[in-house]
């Protein structure tokens, strides 16, 4: 029997009121029939009229477009991106509300998630409720701060670079990208013809004039000659392996944080925002008062940013164990490291390496896991060390509030929450949370 094939919605567009904000960049309705739709370029209360694009009859939920405001939120304002707006570029979320009205949507999502997912109301979490601008960033409506010193351009058929659309392959070609930082726009990257490459990536370095594009070329492509508006470092991704190799200049960046200088190579992880790292880093000393003497653990550590942080302030006597998987990161934090003799970092999977070590117990952690989170089964481990406090590093608040739900099952409570808005214009939201024996607070 042959069964009806299901209706494709896409294109169909529905007057629809406008409830909360979800995690993700977009807003809930419902259609006229109950069909949950994730709508963007949306405010809470609007009414719109929302176009779908993607979805079909039945469908747990679509996703659509604010294509029309037929009654506007106070928080709305034209977006200042000339880019932004339905199909067009996917970088930025909230490019249509003012900027206190965003980091009020990544509290109540961060709230939605605690809550949803810990069973943890602010209050419960030791947080306040604000979402927090980094230094410099609290502009007025309209004007957009320039954080993004990695920017990443897809390149169009006929070389144009641009940015990917939402959710798409699809690229919007752009002159400028309004959120990128001084070091990368200077470069001039827009104006140049890049035939042959698949992306572009742009790293402008904090703290250093170092600057850097990555090419990956479309398979059979040669390499363009690159010259751009200022003196750039070069390097290429292997279309078979995957790995980076350097063209010409230093194949890493000079990046600056907590006083201390540290070697980034090949494109490696480091926060994008250029406040990002004195901020995280002042926000998970302070939560975790380390003490002369004491031992600690970096767990997905980078090229060592907290491990040298922590032995910083650990003194002679302290000891810091960092664990991260990717070997040119674990290379980079050995390097970045070398003056702290107590400072040991290996190489592979925490959930694997941890187990190996023998550590029984530790006075301190901090961990910085990717975006889905560390996971049950290091949670406990981690929960069995017995550390007085951990300083939890989080870019995703649902990966985040899984993992306090496993922490509390492994005796752990939180003791303080702290939330900084390092990516602007975007849904993204970094957080630190500290943790403590929940004895100890009973």
């Amino acid at each position: 029997m042959q069964t009806e094939p299901t209706k494709s919605l896409v294109g169909e567009e529905y007057e629809v009121e406008i409830g909360p904000v979800a995690h993700g960049g977009h807003c809930i309705a419902r259609t006229p029939e109950g069909q949950v739709l994730f709508v963007r370029h949306a405010l809470p209360g609007e009414r719109v009229v929302a176009r779908v694009t993607e979805g079909e009859e039945g469908a747990r939920f679509l996703r659509a477009d604010a294509v029309r405001i037929l009654e506007a939120s106070k928080d709305r304002i034209e977006a200042p991106c000339p880019f932004a707006g339905p199909g067009r570029c996917g970088g930025c979320d909230w490019q249509h509300a003012k900027p206190g009205a965003q980091r009020r949507l990544k509290a109540e999502v961060i709230a939605e998630q605690l809550q949803r997912l810990a069973g943890l109301t602010p209050e419960e979490a030791g947080w306040d409720g604000t979402v927090v601008p980094a230094e410099g960033d609290k502009l007025p409506a309209g004007q957009v701060p320039q954080w993004r010193t990695r920017v990443q351009y897809a390149v169009d058929a006929e070389g144009h670079a641009g940015l990917r659309r939402h959710r798409s392959h699809e690229v919007e070609r752009i002159d400028h990208c309004l959120i990128a930082a001084e070091g990368v726009s200077e470069l001039g990257i827009e104006k140049r013809d890049w035939t042959g490459m698949e992306s572009v990536e742009a790293v402008a370095a904090t703290g250093s004039q170092d600057r850097q594009v990555i090419l990956t070329p479309r398979p059979g492509a040669r390499l363009p000659l690159v010259e751009l508006d200022r003196p750039v470092s070069v390097l290429r991704v292997d279309e078979k392996s995957g790995g980076v190799h350097r063209v010409h200049g230093r194949p890493f960046v000079r990046e600056r944080a907590d006083g201390r200088t540290h070697r980034v190579g090949n494109g490696g992880f480091w926060q994008v925002h250029p406040k990002a790292a004195d901020t995280l880093v002042t926000a998970v000393m302070q939560g975790l008062l380390p003490r002369k003497g004491e031992t600690a653990l970096d767990l997905y550590c980078g090229v060592g940013l907290f491990a040298g942080a922590l032995a910083d302030r650990l003194g002679e006597k302290g000891a810091v164990l960092g664990i991260e998987s990717g070997k040119r990161a674990v290379e980079d934090a050995r390097h970045n490291l070398a003056d702290f003799p107590r400072v040991r970092v290996e190489q592979g999977k925490v959930e694997s390496v941890l187990p190996r070590t023998g550590i029984t117990e530790v006075d301190l952690i901090v961990l910085d896991p990717p975006r889905a989170g560390a996971g049950r089964d290091t949670v406990a481990h981690l929960s069995s060390l017995g550390a007085r406090r951990i300083a939890y590093v989080a870019c995703d608040p649902a990966a985040l509030a899984r993992d306090l739900g496993y922490f509390r099952e492994g005796g752990y409570r939180v003791r303080t929450l702290r939330a900084f808005d390092l990516f602007p214009m975007t849904h993204h939201v970094e957080c630190v949370a500290i943790l403590e024996p929940a004895a100890k607070g009973s």
